[in-house]
Order: C-alpha cells, then sequence, then structure tokens
C-alpha cells in the first residue's frame, strides 16, 4: 500500500494546530492499522454534490476539450479531478466513477434497489439513516476503534455526534457527515456602506439638493423608549472590548423621534438624516464623534432595528443623493422572486427581533431554556416580529419586487445602484465589488455586524445583546457505505472507513478544502505559507490558485473547489480557503464580524450540550424510526405552508406575513396565527415527535459518559 507523503515539520506543527481547533485525532498512517487493505483496491462512488459538475470525475462540459490547471497538468472529461487524484495516491485505492450527477436525494433514490453495484453514494441523512436501519448501508459506528482521526472529531463536538446517531439504542451511524463550514458564521448583513458614510459622516448638518417626504409611520419601537441600556462592544482598532451606552433619556428612542415629527406634519430626507444624525450624538453621547457611521458600519458597531429603520427611511427618502435617480430599495433578498431567497427576510427578521428558530438547523426548531425543543412556527413572538416586518413593507422599506414579484428583479439591484441591504453569504455577494461596483467612485458593498437584539436566553428580562442564530454545523446530506457493495470483500469495506478516517485527519482536511499542494502556497523550503484565521495558522492559496479562480468560476470559491479541484463536495470545509478568495471588502466586513465572535460580543450556538440549554445547537438529524417519519409525512399543511424550496409553486406563510401582513390567511393576530398552525397544521403533534427524539438521543448521550 502507497504511504501517506511525510510532511514537513512546519506543516505538522501547522496540523497540530488544526487538530486541536477542529479536535481532530492523529494524521492517518498509510495502513490504518487493523484497517487494511490490498494496494490498488477499487471504490465505485456515485458520490458528488448536486450535477455533473460536482462529482469526483471531470464531466464534459468542464473538461471540454482539454483543461490545463494551475497545478500545470491536463485534464480531460472522465479524469479524477486534482483532490482525488491525490486521495487515490495517499490512500492506494483506485475510484470508480458511478455518479450520475444528481443531488443527494434523487442520486440515493437512484441506487437504492441496486446498491450491489455502488460502494459509497450520497444520501440525504434520512435515508441513510432509514436503509442503514434495513440493513442496506454499512453501521460505521462498529468500526470507530479502527477510526481514530473520525471518533476525535466526534468525540470533541458532540452535537456532531448527535446529529449523525441514526439509533439511540445502537449508537449506529449510517452516513460521514458534510460540513459547509463549520464552527463559523453563516450568513451576514451586508450594506452599501459608502450609502452610510455620505448620509451620517462629516461636520454640520446633512444638506441636499434634493429629496423625497418620508412616508406615513407604521412602524413602532422595538427597543426602550427611555432609560439606557449598556451594550459591549469590540473597539475600533479591533483590539479590544468597552461598553457603551445607548441612552435614551438623553435622545429618545430615534423611531419614536421621527414618527411623532411625521405626526405634526411631512418630513423629508434632509430632515430625517439631520434627525439620525442628531440621536447618534446624543444617544452614544459623542462616542461615534464625525464617523456616525460606524454605528451601522465600523468594528465597534452598535446598530439594533429601531436604528436600522431611521436609516432605510433616510436611505427611501434621499435617492438623489445616493444614486442620481427617483428610487432606492431598502432592504432586498438576492432573488426576490424565488422563494428559496425570498426566506432569508424571515432570516434575517429573526435577528432584527431576537426570535429564535427562524435559522434553525432543523426545520424552525431550537432548544429552549427549559432544555426543550421549542418551534418558531407556533410561537406568537415569531408572528409579532413578522408584522413588524411588514409595518416597515407598508413604509416602503422593503423592496416592492419582494411584496410583487412582478416588479424589476433584485438581481439586478447592485449593478444598478437600486439596493441598500439585504442578508446573505458573504463571499458570493461581496464579489459584486469586483463585477459591478464603481470601486474607484468609493462604491462598497460589506458585510456589518450581527444587529443587537433583546433575546430571552434565561437571563431576567432577557438580555440585549449580539446573537447569531446562522452557525454552521453538519448539513443534511452525506456519504454511505453499500452493505451489498462492499459485503464479503474486507478490502472494500476497511479502504470506504480510510477514506472517511482520512478526511478527518488534520492533512485530510487540508486536502478536501483547498485541494492538493500545487495549489497551496509555499515557502522555499517546501513548507506552508499560512496566515491567521479564527486564531488559528491556516495554508495560503498560490498566487496561480487565485488567478485560475477568477479566470475559471468569476471568483466564486465554491464553484471553483468543486467544479475544478473536486474539493468541497462532502465532509469537512474549511472556511479559511474561501476567506482568502473573498474579496477586499468581503474580508474587511467578515473580518469585523470574526474579531467579534472572538471576543466574545457575538454569542452564538454551540456544537455542545452546554449548561444553558438554549445555546446548544439543535442538531441537524434526530434519530426519528420509519414510523415517525411516515407519520411526520403526514403533516401535509405543516410541510406545503413552510416550504423553503425553489419553485413558483412553493408557499413560505412567514415571507408571506412579511409581504402582506397577518390578514392574507385570514389571521386577525399573532395568536390566532400560532394557534392555527400549532393545532389545525399539526406542529403540536410534530413538536411531540420530534422532542421524543431529542430526548432519547439526549438520554443515549448520556448513556456513552
Amino acid at each position: 500500500m502507497k504511504k501517506a507523503k511525510t510532511m514537513l515539520s512546519v506543516l505538522l506543527v501547522l496540523c497540530m494546530a488544526v487538530s486541536l481547533m477542529a479536535g481532530f485525532g492523529t494524521t492517518a498512517s498509510a495502513d490504518y492499522g487493523d484497517l487494511a487493505y490490498a494496494d490498488g483496491t477499487v471504490l465505485r462512488m456515485a458520490t458528488g454534490y448536486n450535477s455533473a459538475k460536482t462529482g469526483l470525475f471531470f464531466d464534459a462540459e468542464t473538461a471540454g476539450a482539454g483543461i490545463t490547471l494551475a497545478d500545470g497538468k491536463n485534464y480531460n472529461s472522465g479524469d479524477l479531478k486534482p483532490t482525488w487524484v491525490a486521495i487515490q495516491d495517499i490512500l492506494g485505492v483506485v475510484f470508480e466513477n458511478k455518479y450520475q450527477g444528481n443531488g443527494a436525494s434523487a442520486e440515493f433514490d437512484y441506487w437504492k434497489e441496486q446498491l450491489k453495484e455502488v460502494d459509497m453514494l450520497s444520501g440525504t441523512a434520512t435515508k441513510l439513516s432509514e436503509y442503514g436501519e434495513s440493513g442496506s448501508i454499512v453501521n460505521i459506528a462498529e468500526y470507530l476503534d479502527k477510526m481514530p482521526n473520525f471518533s476525535a472529531y466526534l468525540e470533541a463536538n458532540p452535537i456532531v455526534r448527535l446529529s449523525i446517531t441514526g439509533n439511540v439504542d445502537t449508537g449506529a451511524i449510517y452516513f460521514s457527515p458534510y460540513f459547509d463550514g463549520v464552527n463559523d458564521i453563516e450568513r451576514m448583513p451586508l450594506m452599501r456602506v459608502d450609502w452610510v458614510a455620505k448620509l451620517l459622516d462629516g461636520e454640520g448638518a446633512f444638506e441636499a439638493d434634493a429629496c423625497k417626504a418620508l412616508s406615513p409611520a407604521v412602524y413602532e419601537p422595538y427597543m426602550p423608549t427611555s432609560g439606557s441600556i449598556d451594550i459591549d462592544v469590540v473597539t475600533l482598532d479591533g483590539s479590544a472590548v468597552e461598553t457603551i451606552s445607548k441612552n435614551y433619556d438623553a435622545a429618545g428612542n430615534i423611531v419614536a423621534v421621527m414618527n411623532d415629527a411625521l405626526a405634526a406634519g411631512e418630513v423629508n430626507g434632509v430632515q430625517a438624516v439631520n434627525m439620525l444624525r442628531d440621536y447618534i450624538d446624543a444617544a452614544y453621547d459623542g462616542y461615534y464623534g464625525t464617523e456616525r457611521s460606524n454605528l451601522f458600519i465600523g468594528q465597534n458597531a452598535a446598530w439594533d432595528v429601531d436604528e436600522l429603520v431611521a436609516l432605510l427611511r433616510c436611505v427611501v427618502a434621499n435617492p438623489q443623493t445616493l444614486n442620481g435617480t427617483e428610487t432606492v430599495q431598502g432592504l432586498f433578498t438576492r432573488e426576490d422572486n424565488n422563494n428559496q431567497r425570498r426566506v432569508d427576510m424571515f432570516r434575517f427578521a429573526g435577528h432584527l427581533f431576537g426570535i429564535r428558530g427562524l435559522e434553525s438547523r432543523q426545520d424552525y426548531l431550537y432548544v429552549g431554556t427549559d432544555g426543550m425543543l421549542h418551534d418558531a412556527r407556533s410561537e406568537v413572538e415569531t408572528y409579532v416580529a413578522l408584522d413588524k416586518m411588514h409595518d416597515m413593507v407598508e413604509e416602503g422599506l422593503i423592496s416592492a419586487a419582494f411584496v410583487n414579484k412582478e416588479e424589476e428583479s433584485t438581481k439586478t439591484y447592485l449593478e444598478n445602484d437600486l439596493g441598500f441591504m439585504h442578508y446573505d453569504y458573504n463571499q458570493t455577494q461581496t464579489i459584486y465589488n469586483e463585477t459591478v461596483l464603481d470601486k474607484a467612485a468609493g462604491e462598497k458593498y460589506m458585510a456589518v455586524m450581527v444587529p443587537v437584539a433583546r433575546w430571552e436566553d434565561g437571563t431576567e428580562g432577557g438580555n440585549y445583546m449580539r446573537f447569531t442564530e446562522s452557525w454552521r454545523s453538519v448539513k443534511t446530506d452525506g456519504w454511505g457505505i453499500s452493505v451489498a457493495g462492499v459485503e464479503g470483500n474486507p478490502d472494500k469495506l476497511n479502504a470506504a472507513l480510510a477514506l472517511i478516517d482520512f478526511a478527518y485527519s488534520p492533512e485530510g482536511m487540508i486536502l478536501m478544502s483547498y485541494g492538493p499542494d500545487a495549489f497551496i502556497k509555499t515557502n522555499a523550503d517546501g513548507s506552508y505559507v499560512t496566515f491567521n484565521f479564527n486564531g488559528n495558522e491556516m495554508p495560503e492559496i498560490a498566487d496561480v490558485t487565485r488567478e485560475e479562480l477568477w479566470a475559471k468560476a468569476n471568483g466564486n470559491y465554491t464553484n471553483y473547489a468543486r467544479f475544478f479541484l473536486g474539493s468541497t463536495l462532502s465532509f469537512v470545509k474549511n472556511q479559511a480557503f474561501e476567506f482568502q478568495c473573498t474579496t477586499d471588502a468581503g474580508r474587511e466586513g467578515a473580518g469585523h464580524i470574526s474579531t467579534a465572535i472572538g471576543l466574545g460580543t457575538i454569542k452564538h450556538p454551540e456544537l455542545a450540550l452546554t449548561e444553558n440549554p438554549w445555546y446548544t445547537s439543535v442538531p441537524t438529524v434526530l434519530p426519528t424510526t420509519k414510523a415517525d417519519n411516515d407519520l411526520l409525512n403526514t403533516y401535509t399543511d405543516l410541510t406545503n405552508q413552510f416550504s423553503q424550496q425553489k419553485g413558483d409553486d412553493k408557499v413560505n406563510v412567514l415571507v408571506d406575513v412579511i409581504a402582506s401582513g397577518l390578514t392574507f390567511e385570514g389571521f386577525s393576530s399573532a395568536e390566532e396565527a400560532a394557534d392555527t398552525v400549532a393545532n389545525t397544521w399539526s406542529d403540536s403533534a410534530y413538536l411531540d415527535v420530534k422532542e421524543w427524539a431529542w430526548e432519547d438521543l439526549q438520554d443515549y448521550y448520556a448513556s456513552l459518559s
């Protein structure tokens, strides 16, 4: 069997750091101890991400007549991608392509009646576990004592272990988990920060030759209107934490101030900007100086939803100043006519109003302070928050296309200076700084700090703080080992297990994220050039890799990695590669947020069973039985009314409440909406099934100690 490449001393130090960060064990050895198999063992792989382009082998469209990559090698259709060539060499196996180019669910369905033809296959966690229980998918847990890297990772991350446990009686695990990044923030608020500075910064009063009148006030304050609250922020230079105060006695609540002015008569955009400027000066006692924009866009930002509403009023009332036209859209989603993207609006609402479960790792579930599961869909507070989002709609602060899908597509908002802010993935959206925005003119679209809200985390009266529920954990897809495929062939079984274990070794994690060494920057002695990412030293990508990323994938890291390198298809995707591929503006905003997370001013769910269960991340998958799943599938109203899938025929009530208000379904109140979902649409019954599984899972985990 081929020996794994000897790692240089600097790389060993690096891998130790990664191991400590992620809970990995030791680097995989060539023979994997008891996982011995013949050199050249063939593994038939029905595995990939979601299309023919994202498999282990090059497809005809990507390779064309032949493609040369940054490693200097030429690849043709049907050739293994560089990552998998390296894995073949390291593990001494041969990969055979069986992938049909489907997403996990459809790929599994294609093979489920002919599992003898494949050794490893993609599938959803639910299907792999269901077929595992019937004896068709290998129970990986039976071999954990032979998989030191994978075992160490699960031990260090209990919620990961619980998320992939398919049977609480046996502790069975039927798939290797996939992480599109792990223990890191996922989505972020993004703003045209140059517009914020243009409105709020400078000496003296704001002036403009033209502006619009504010719409009549509908939105009412969420934050206090008197007294003061203390907020921990990172200092402007990012070096420490300091506490500042929002003094409502000194400044009032800005929404209330504007609403009172509107009640007395017309308020125009210039007047609104000066109200907001005066409020920032008074409420923060001059803390932000003449750079008031830092309340929203600085490392030391402390903004909340009321301050955002005031800013949005200023933005939509000053289009002539901001883009030279008569219209600016405030909040929007990436594709306002795509249900899969429209749901980002209620995810953001959860952050604005302190509502758990709207960006859950599983459906709309979260763990409460009582340790039990709760479902945001049947809670009154959810609909109160969404109704306040509808108040913003009525004031014209949320894009017209979100309300009316026939309006101009949001895909052109940034290109045409029409959109101000949305909530999305940093890397993919800040690419627009390079492709459509005028950097020479100072145009800049950047991630900004997570908002301050009142989160009911069990502290008396709730806790005014920053919290993000958008926290990366186990995805709902993975790779399983076919019992029929490897049956009677211990070489195949051991090689498949070795592949999984290697993917969780330090060397494997780098390879699965970055691709082979040819795509990584090295020093003269061959060691990796590294940089600090989230407190750990990680490799830098090679200059030729960065150039190729733009030439072949227009700067889209995930497309480049999946289409050309064959990395990030499964297992652990480390965000360090993606961070380096982000634009300067993207790194700046994400860097602010990363610093705040590191210094503790942004809290988040943990991949562990925490002392305060409110901070425990809900498992991505719960070990419901086939009977449970059959029962859950009968709750069709619940499924159909809360879809997060793409398609014009898909419906999501939470989106519709924002767009149309509570009356769209005939509800008269938030209480009636919550009751209908809980009882008429069977959410209470659904929650019972999930809670039983959660309790069983906790009992199982307790039995391990």
